[in-house]
């Protein structure tokens, strides 16, 4: 399939993927943008043009098969103990072929203040538990991935910048990006769905890793292993406008990636805390017990109300019956469940059993065993935000479980 979708100048009619992950994922949406492209994503996605394009500031060039990297580091370990971590962004050309560091005038360093002076500390803090070296050099990595990477895309050259952009603007909006795009790529959560998690025995065939996947995403990624364990993932993609706020499309990988065909090892890793967990792990005792009655805070800010809600407002006192590992909760406005992705409360809801999942000295909400939750934004005022469960949507948080 994907033969088709990269070959330049035989792509007139052709349709692009539009599976469900989200695609094309609107990166606009997806963070608080500090510039903007002034790119119209109505045209031709990278690697589908037809006509040569001029404007490379708007047409992603010749690096228009972007890949998400991700890692699964086990030994050492890093990053939560439930999460794959981010290795980068990469534009390969069209042909797979691709070319590193194409600018060494713009190999920022100290990214970390680059990010907080302009005012991308939420992006920072991301970062430094979900984009970790596996030798604790985190910045030299992130230097890295920027100049040896981020500095070869057309649209992130600093002549496409706004007029008055600050130095290395085009860094952060790449490394926000590239966050932003991981956040809707929960490869644990997706394989965690069908029953795949890490383990010290047990081995998976290909077809079994990828079929998995792609039930959850719509597309295929490539696997690499390293021998024969599970240890890197590729999602593919081509991209509408700029990589500051384009539009990014997934596609099936262009190749399988080097794991073999059978007896595929998904280890667990070393230590390491976790932020999702599969498998319905149970407190015990102290700060783990599961109260009565209590609130529900979000880890960023506010909790929920009695419809099941997320608000910054005066927060619900919620009902809980049964243990840690399977209770069900309700409100004064009735039983609490989640259906089609979605947490509500109310009067006729069907209750869904939910779990309790320690973390440090907190007590984390948990559907299926994931403690992961998003809206579409951060409530403010009187407003209230949807809760959904997982990471698909742009604000992710947990739900802290707060005995009254």
């Amino acid at each position: 399939m994907l033969a088709a979708t990269l070959a330049l100048g035989a792509l007139a009619g052709s349709a692009i993927a539009t599976p469900s992950l989200t695609s094309p994922v609107d990166a606009m949406n997806l963070f608080s943008k500090r510039i903007s492209s002034g790119c119209s994503t109505s045209g031709s996605a990278s690697c589908h043009n037809t006509t040569k394009q001029t404007d490379l500031c708007c047409f992603e060039s010749p690096g228009g098969l972007l890949l998400q990297t991700q890692f699964w580091d086990t030994d050492p370990s890093t990053g939560p103990s439930n999460s794959w971590t981010i290795h980068g962004l990469w534009p390969d050309n069209c042909d797979g072929t691709f070319t590193e560091n194409c600018d060494s005038s713009r190999d920022y360093t100290d990214i970390a203040d680059l990010l907080t002076n302009q005012g991308a500390s939420d992006t920072l803090s991301y970062m430094k538990e979900f984009w970790v070296d596996i030798n604790g050099q985190n910045e030299q990595f992130w230097e890295h991935e920027w100049s040896t990477h981020g500095t070869c895309y057309s649209t992130l050259k600093t002549s496409c910048l706004p007029s008055g952009s600050a130095k290395g603007a085009e860094a952060v909006a790449f490394f926000q990006t590239v966050v932003k795009l991981f956040k809707t790529l929960p490869t644990y959560e997706w394989l965690a769905d069908a029953g795949i998690t890490p383990d010290s025995s047990k081995t998976y065939t290909l077809t079994t890793l990828t079929n998995a996947l792609k039930s959850a995403s719509g597309v295929t990624p490539a696997l690499n292993c390293d021998g024969s364990s599970l240890n890197a993932i590729e999602w593919y993609f081509n991209l509408k406008g700029s990589v500051i706020d384009g539009d990014f499309v997934a596609i099936d990988a262009p190749s399988k990636g080097s794991c073999g065909s059978s007896g595929i090892k998904y280890p667990p890793k070393s230590g390491g805390t976790s932020t999702t967990t599969s498998g319905g792990s149970s407190p015990t005792g102290g700060s783990g017990s599961l109260p009565s009655k209590g609130t529900i805070h979000a880890s960023t800010t506010g909790g929920l109300l009695t419809g099941g809600t997320w608000s910054v407002q005066t927060l619900a006192t919620y009902t809980f019956s049964g243990t840690s590992s399977s209770f069900t909760m309700s409100t004064s406005k009735g039983n609490c469940g989640v259906s089609s992705g979605q947490l509500t409360c109310g009067s006729g809801v069907s209750a869904t059993k939910f779990s309790a999942v320690t973390s440090g000295s907190n007590l984390l909400l948990a559907v299926s065993g994931s403690t992961s939750f998003s809206s579409d934004a951060t409530p403010s005022g009187t407003t209230q935000e949807t809760v959904f469960t997982g990471t698909s949507h742009s604000k992710s948080y947990t739900l802290q479980i707060v005995s009254s």
